[in-house]
């Protein structure tokens, strides 16, 4: 139990188990905690599978001053709806569910209105923060979670679970902007920089949108891959100068979903005329972003969090039509300290999915 926690809360709240970070050397072990009660418009979700992310890394390690320990991260999570409240229309016991990274907002400003909750002032973490009864959130390296089901989306029969997770976070994050910044028409040439977690899934999302894919990295070791698996067009190698004087110009958009610090003037002149290079990425050293080669072309630079619910569901639709999973390597709970310090790396093709069904201990040590 939180020692935060009060006494009230305790007589509301269910105890779940998972991992938690207790300070900033981000070192993971099991660890009890209080969900709350399953209320009217809540779903109950058994967690099968939790992808790990890159920002999950921040958190543990605490690399921008802002965690709060003990911290559970986990923000790609699929499950089975287990309970369900009696105000619940969309799910029902047994369906296969999927959170993000918010389980709730206020519901009633103007972003919430427009369907864009990522975006609401009062946007609440999936884990980070405090729910509107005041527990503490706790993410999805754990055994189960209570959320509103508005903030969870129906995952398709026919999606394998484990590389559905990922999508969670990493789908939306490249599938809203592709949507929003009108990058998502057949025949456009769309550079994609970094082939990571977020990367190859918009290389994927982009593939079947019919759109001409050239991916930007730092590594040829990746190129084989990109073209052979990927389906990827072209492949530029970033500090070959060659490469990318001859591609000046030619593309529609860019999705850079590059998380190290980076220079932004490459990539702008790579833009067609009225171009859009859109961050995704979140370096935490801004970059410099000088305006004269954004002048010669009309060319935009543009940014984008994870999109709202409704986009979310539709982005998990299309991904279900079109087969689109991320590309997975499966680890036991036990191992998760281990793939914490891969991903710190690189070191993984190209995300983490903790089997949480299968592999966290019912019965843990009581803490």
């Amino acid at each position: 139990m939180s020692k935060t926690s009060s006494a009230a809360e305790e007589q509301t709240a269910d105890h779940a188990y998972g991992w938690a970070a207790r300070d900033s050397s981000g070192i993971l072990s099991p660890f009890r905690f209080p969900r709350r009660a399953n209320g009217d418009d809540d779903i109950t979700i058994k967690i099968l599978y939790c992808g790990i992310c890159h920002t999950d890394l921040h958190f543990l390690k605490d690399d921008a001053g802002m965690a709060d320990y003990p911290v559970v991260p986990g923000h790609e999570i699929v499950g089975e709806v287990t309970k369900v409240g009696s105000n619940v229309t969309k799910f029902q016991i047994g369906d296969k569910a999927g959170v993000g990274c918010l389980v709730g907002s206020c519901g009633s400003c103007n972003n919430c209105k427009q369907d864009l909750e990522s975006y609401c002032p009062s946007m609440i973490w999936t884990y980070h923060g405090k729910y509107h009864d005041g527990l503490k959130n706790f993410g999805g390296y754990s055994d189960k979670l209570v959320v509103e089901e508005h903030f969870a989306v129906l995952v398709p029969d026919n999606m394998p679970l484990d590389g559905a997770a990922p999508l969670l976070c990493a789908g939306i994050t490249v599938y809203s902007p592709l949507m929003y910044f009108g990058l998502s028409r057949a025949g456009q040439h769309l550079g994609v920089v970094g082939l990571g977690g977020l990367g190859h899934v918009a290389v994927k999302f982009a593939k079947a949108l019919g759109m001409k894919v050239t991916v930007i990295s730092t590594s040829p070791s990746k190129q084989k891959e990109a073209v052979e698996q990927l389906g990827v067009d072209e492949f530029l190698v970033s500090h070959d100068q060659g490469q990318l004087q001859a591609a000046m110009g030619t593309m529609d958009g860019i999705l850079d979903t590059v998380s190290a610090p980076h220079s932004l003037v490459p990539l702008i002149e790579l833009l067609k005329t009225n171009g859009k290079l859109i961050l995704v990425g979140a370096p935490l050293k801004p970059p410099e972003l000088p305006h004269i080669p954004l002048m010669m072309g009309r060319k935009m630079v543009g940014g984008s969090a994870a999109g709202g619910m409704k986009e979310t569901q539709e982005m998990i639709d299309f991904a279900a039509k079109h087969n689109i999973t991320a590309d997975v390597e499966v680890i036991p709970i036990d191992y998760v300290n281990a793939a914490v310090e891969r991903l710190a790396k690189g070191d993984v093709k190209y995300r983490f999915v903790i089997d949480v069904a299968n592999t966290l201990n019912p019965h843990p040590p009581q803490l």
